[in-house]
């Protein structure tokens, strides 16, 4: 389990970086493809492996290997979000109001908690969508985005 969850982290990292090397139209765009894949938008779905995952970090909680490991997906999380948004401030598109490190645990935070509920509520006491939505708008406000980029 430990390698398949490595792999795909490392994958979206690697990703990441090969996209970050090419010229950029839009790092907003970037930021919505690494939060909600190709379809840049929040839907109801979550992925079907999220219980799966919490369940081994959590069962693991205890074991010194698995928070190494779990140590480490977060700082992986955190490096996907925080390249791009640092990216972003750095070409103008974003502002620098707030530190994009702060800004990535935010991101990683929020899909966390949506994680968790999503493996212990009904999918219509969530309202992942709506709650996605609302996240995005807040991403915005915290980014300065130009809505005319929208």
């Amino acid at each position: 389990m430990k390698r398949f969850l490595e792999e795909g982290l490392e994958k979206a990292v690697d990703d990441n970086e090969q996209l970050m090397e090419k010229e950029v139209d839009s790092y907003w765009s970037l930021l919505m493809k690494r939060m909600f894949g190709e379809n840049l938008q929040p839907d109801d779905r979550m992925d079907p492996l999220a219980p799966s995952n919490l369940e081994f970090f959590i069962t693991g909680r205890n074991d010194e290997r698995r928070r190494e490991y779990g140590l480490n997906r977060y700082h992986l999380g955190l490096q996907v979000y925080e390249e791009v948004i640092k990216a972003g401030q750095k070409s103008g598109e974003f502002s620098q109001k707030y530190d994009s490190r702060i800004m990535a645990k935010s991101i990683v935070s929020f899909i966390d908690g949506l994680a968790l509920d999503y493996a212990i509520l009904p999918k219509e006491e969530i309202q992942l969508k709506e709650q996605s939505l609302l996240f995005v708008e807040y991403l915005k406000m915290a980014l300065e985005l130009d809505m005319e980029n929208d």
